[in-house]
């Protein structure tokens, strides 16, 4: 057992003076991370943001209910007790894993808080003798059961149909300039940039070994480079285009891929089934390239396909003259 576990206290060995100091201390940290949830979605989900104040303004109500009650039962000074003092307890994702949370993964985070609450008052309630405290800690159960319910209260009041589509278009614009855009451009730059390479390589050495390792070398090689420039370029401050770190794996994990589909297909060692399935990889390759630009960019898929499949099939062909002379 390590240094850090072996110094937790058992929950079944608080006492109720412990139990009740690690409510209050609980429902501060709650209260907080609803405010950090409120902050972070304030310039792009306001409405929702108010959903989140809302919250910890509830947990600050519990908060006022615990102490007043340790005041009544124990005095003013409040042992000083955290989840990460308990073995067992449940605990909460440090701040900086949760800042970067999508809106739907934030709600998704607030109802687990809510659940892992009511357990613990459950458990806490049948741990205590006092008729009060026991009393208090049901209801406090009964309340995070009943945030859901809150929570739907909040939205009715502050997300209307207007915001809740605004909110539902912020998103979607954030997903496409945070995920999208960036693993498009990597994916286009994967797929067509190394096609030269790769058939020039196959053409002319007749060699499907080689080929596939070169095909590999300018697959990652494009990879890194594209995620290190996609990271580097922005940092999303003022473009509003999101984390240049998400964005970067976004971009080099797509261009990489984007090579690898019609590299993999020449660990086949007979030359002419591995180019032709190399050839069908490309063109599926171009045609999704084509459809994620009409679903995600807007733009035509006549115009698309025209872009991405009739310049992809010229610089394939290009390798393959190239290779073969």
């Amino acid at each position: 057992m390590s240094f850090h576990f072996a110094y937790r206290k058992r929950f079944a060995d608080l006492t109720e003076q412990e139990i009740l100091a690690l409510a209050i201390s609980s429902e501060e940290d709650d209260a907080r991370i609803y405010r950090s949830y409120a902050e972070n979605l304030r310039t792009d989900f306001p409405a929702s943001a108010s959903i989140f104040e809302g919250m910890a303004t509830e947990e600050d109500g519990h908060r006022k209910q615990l102490i007043d009650l340790h005041k009544a039962r124990f005095g003013d000074v409040i042992p000083l007790i955290r989840r990460e003092h308990v073995s067992g307890f449940f605990n909460r994702r440090p701040v900086w894993l949760i800042e970067n949370l999508g809106l739907d993964r934030i709600r998704a985070e607030a109802e687990m808080m809510e659940a892992s609450a009511q357990r613990f008052y459950e458990v806490a309630a049948q741990r205590t003798t006092d008729a009060d405290t026991r009393k208090l800690l049901g209801s406090l159960a009964a309340a995070e059961a009943g945030h859901v319910a809150k929570a739907d209260d909040l939205v009715s009041r502050h997300l209307d149909t207007d915001a809740q589509d605004q909110e539902a278009r912020t998103a979607h614009r954030q997903f496409v300039l945070t995920w999208v855009q960036p693993g498009l451009a990597g994916l286009m730059d994967g797929s067509v940039s190394t096609l030269a390479p790769i058939f020039a390589a196959a053409f002319a050495t007749g060699d499907t070994w080689n080929t596939f390792l070169i095909g590999l070398a300018a697959s990652v090689g494009a990879g890194i480079s594209m995620g290190f420039t996609e990271a580097a370029s922005d940092d999303g401050a003022i473009s509003g285009r999101g984390s240049p770190l998400k964005r970067g794996f976004a971009s080099g994990i797509m261009t990489t891929i984007g090579g690898l589909g019609h590299a993999l297909p020449y660990l086949i060692t007979d030359f002419w089934t591995a180019t032709t399935i190399a050839i069908i990889v490309v063109f599926v390759e171009l045609w999704a390239i084509a459809w994620i630009q009409n679903r995600y960019m807007e733009t035509p898929f006549f115009r698309a396909a025209l872009q991405v499949v009739l310049g992809g099939a010229l610089v394939l062909a290009a390798g393959i003259l190239i290779g073969s002379g």
